[in-house]
């Protein structure tokens, strides 16, 4: 028996304003805020749209044809991921959306998965910040379906060892990855785990749907549920992994090329072959034992040709913004819920896509998806507004050249500090054996001199260096204080 999961990934990003630059807003005075740096009309004309086309008619088809073999000896069964920031547009653009898909999961034959809730790059640089999108999304989908998901797929199915590792920390059962990596209708594990398990997407039967359904210079067109239904039947292996963008059905391919009937009748022809049955990813994970180990170095995903990263990072005008994003990390946690948000939103993944610089198949669907003339404008837009955030976080805190970074005496990290605020968080709350430590070898008034710039302050430093204890921790905090004092009165 060959076991069919069908998953989609539902995602929409919330858009910068597109004129944000030369519109001159960057370093006025009003903001930051939501409506100061995302277009909200144009987020909500788009959920609209798609809404209309996609999400409302597929999801009928779907609840159809769960209920039409729902007492079938093999019945029909989905898997859906949606991102946080898609669930947020439900609610604040069309409540009726998230209804439907409510109704799915409430059949019993839906399965949802978790994947980080802003659809951000974080599992590439930040594995706290990567964990705690995961844990917001695992909240998520408990508070609106009342699931807890046993199966992880990364933002685009990212994927290496790393993350494997770190979703088996967090009780995944299964995670989902690209193709490329193996043959793809087998069951692995991850190389560093024991109890996780490695589904991978088949990349070509999924494309076949996704891409070329309605290219009529496919040698293949016109795709019948029936030809499709046989070519699974011919494939060999334990399971096959469709994975694909909801939206495939009505927004990318229109209605009027037959995907919608296609869609209806897919499940018919495919119960019709004996060797053939619908499963969840989480019964995949049960049901297929894991036929080897595979190793994955090197981050993969299901973006492009190539398979990798390169595209949110493959030339100098995504590396820059990607950086600048990581570097206003800290100062934008230190400044509270609001900013941090802010910079959440900003670390959607769609912003560096919008990036992509490259000619041919890979930059035309880039450019189907960005809601900008040309892969500059979005750069400019979206480094402005980073820039933006930068300015104002700079006039909320006393943000230092480089961050302090806080350890015990065998070298283990207890904190970072941005900003002489964040110092002021740190030093409250580390053991006395650790200040003792630093103050010891005169980290703290070294940073003060090199990153604050602020001799006065390393003089205060040095001083309060020669106590321990409580009396050391009162010092440094009084000593920080009065420089935070100082440079709001400055400001």
């Amino acid at each position: 028996m060959t076991e069919i999961s069908i998953c989609f990934e539902v995602h929409q990003p919330f858009r910068l304003k597109k004129d944000f630059f030369w519109s001159g807003s960057i370093f006025r005075r009003s903001g930051p805020h939501y409506d100061f740096y995302f277009d909200d009309k144009e987020n909500r004309s788009i959920f609209e749209r798609v809404s209309k086309k996609c999400y409302l008619p597929a999801n009928r088809i779907m609840l159809d044809l769960i209920k039409r073999f729902s007492d079938a000896d093999r019945p029909f069964k989905v898997a859906y991921s949606l991102s946080g920031v898609f669930v947020e547009q439900c609610r604040r653009y069309r409540p009726d959306v998230l209804d439907t898909f409510i109704e799915l999961v409430d059949t019993g034959n839906v399965e949802l998965l978790d994947q980080t809730y802003y659809h951000s790059l974080t599992s590439l640089f930040d594995r706290e910040e990567f964990r705690e999108q995961v844990r917001m999304h695992r909240e998520l989908m408990w508070d609106t379906f009342g699931v807890r998901p046993a199966v992880f797929e990364n933002t685009e199915l990212i994927y290496n060892d790393e993350i494997a590792a770190m979703a088996e920390q967090m009780g995944y059962r299964g995670i989902f990855a690209e193709g490329v990596i193996a043959d793809p209708n087998h069951v692995y594990r991850p190389e560093g785990c024991e109890r996780i398990s490695l589904l991978l997407r088949n990349y070509q039967l999924t494309d076949d749907i996704g891409f070329r359904f309605s290219s009529r210079s496919w040698e293949e067109f016109p795709l019948t549920a029936d030809k499709y239904a046989a070519w699974l039947a011919a494939t060999p292996g334990r399971c096959i992994n469709l994975f694909m963008d909801y939206e495939t059905f009505g927004e990318h391919h229109w209605p009027e090329t037959g995907i919608f009937e296609f869609l209806r009748y897919l499940p018919g022809e495919i119960l019709k072959w004996k060797n053939l049955r619908f499963s969840m990813p989480s019964e995949i994970v049960e049901i297929v034992e894991p036929s080897r180990t595979v190793s994955v170095r090197s981050a993969r995903s299901w973006a492009d040709l190539e398979r990798d990263t390169s595209c949110w990072l493959g030339n100098a005008l995504q590396w820059a913004c990607y950086t600048y994003l990581q570097q206003l990390q800290g100062p934008s946690r230190e400044a509270g819920e609001e900013m941090l948000r802010i910079w959440r939103l900003l670390g959607l993944s769609d912003h560096l896509y919008y990036i992509f610089t490259h000619d041919g198949g890979p930059g035309e669907v880039h450019s189907y998806f960005s809601p900008y003339g040309n892969p500059y404008d979005a750069a400019v837009t979206y480094f402005s507004v980073l820039s933006d955030l930068h300015r104002r976080l700079s006039g909320i805190l006393d943000i230092a050249d480089h961050p302090f970074v806080l350890s015990t005496k065998d070298g283990t990290k207890i904190g970072t500090a941005w900003s002489s605020q964040g110092m002021v968080s740190l030093l409250s709350r580390a053991d006395a054996d650790a200040l003792e430590h630093h103050a010891s070898l005169g980290s703290f008034a070294t940073w003060a001199s090199q990153s604050l710039g602020d001799e006065s302050l390393a003089g205060a430093l040095r001083k309060a260096s020669k106590l321990t204890g409580e009396d050391l921790r009162g010092a440094l905090l009084d000593a920080f204080k009065r420089r935070i004092k100082r440079t709001a009165k400055k400001s």
